[in-house]
């Protein structure tokens, strides 16, 4: 069972300059999330190069989890796949890995239509019994899942959970109203994490948290206690970096903050390329710029 509250990091999957993974790194990256507090991992996301790993490192990398937060975090696998038997087969290999949980895109390269898109997370969802967060981001992949779709889907037990990327922080609100709390409600776009946090979300899947854990987690532990005011003024500082999420190379700029914060490197894997000369200044300064003034949390 996974309680689907709090900050869930979509980490980046660590490479070395060879493009082979950075196991070390990786594990060094987890334990500063743990210790900042968080609820759980997701694996194999955007800021994961999901789409560049094969089935062997996503094993390496869910068990390399397991074993390094020894079962006191949630681990969550994305599936992203292009047909529904491709996406079951995924997630029967997941599950023999001991994955506890897993976040379910729509099908990927297709845009459905409304039967189809009920059809496919229904379909996957009786192949498993492991509970299911539903990401909804039609800015970046193309396919919304409505209000009118996930109705369609409260009689399925397993389905749980919804990473709310919309972009329409009214969207929470409206979840809300229909659906009370039959589904956990996970804001999936950093820059409306406190505005998704205020309206009544129950979590954040967190891009920046992966080089700032404790700023991401001081400002949830904040606005969990009713302090807004205290929680505001680190979500002011922070906003400038949680920019970063929101670009298409957002896996690179993400992971020169977590270099910077020496919790990561620079190396992606082709097609990406790591930053170079008057984009990697821009990057670099507003990180650096950002730590300057850093806030105290003491």
């Amino acid at each position: 069972m996974v309680v689907w509250n709090g900050v869930f990091p979509a980490v980046t999957t660590k490479f070395d300059k060879n493009e082979s993974l950075d196991l070390v790194m990786f594990e060094k990256n987890i334990r500063c999330q743990m210790e900042a507090g968080v609820h759980g991992i997701i694996l194999g996301g955007t800021l994961g190069e999901a789409s560049t790993l094969s089935e062997n490192e996503k094993e390496i990398l869910v068990k390399s989890t397991l074993d390094i937060t020894e079962n006191k975090q949630y681990v969550i696998l994305n599936i992203a796949e292009g047909s529904t038997q491709e996406a079951i087969k995924k997630i029967e290999q997941a599950t023999t890995w001991g994955i506890h949980g897993l976040m379910l895109l729509p099908p990927m390269r297709y845009k459905p239509d409304h039967r189809e898109c009920v059809n496919y997370f229904k379909t996957i969802a009786a192949s498993t019994d492991l509970p299911i967060m539903l990401y909804n981001n039609p800015v970046d992949y193309k396919t919304e899942i409505t209000l009118d779709m996930f109705d369609e889907m409260v009689d399925t037990s397993n389905i749980q959970a919804i990473k709310e990327s919309t972009r329409d922080i009214s969207n929470v609100t409206r979840l809300k109203n229909r659906f009370g709390d039959r589904y956990s409600i996970l804001c999936g776009v950093d820059t409306l994490a406190m505005e998704s946090l205020v309206m009544g979300a129950d979590g954040w899947v967190a891009g920046l948290v992966c080089a700032f854990p404790k700023e991401t987690m001081t400002i949830y532990n904040l606005l969990k206690e009713g302090k807004i005011t205290e929680a505001l003024d680190i979500y002011r500082w922070f906003l400038p970096l949680l920019e970063l999420d929101i670009h298409p190379k957002l896996v690179q700029y993400i992971k020169l903050a977590e270099s910077v914060e020496g919790i990561g490197n620079e190396y992606v894997r082709a097609p990406r390329m790591v930053l170079e000369d008057s984009e990697r200044h821009a990057i670099l300064k507003i990180i650096k710029d950002a730590i300057a003034i850093r806030p105290d949390l003491s």
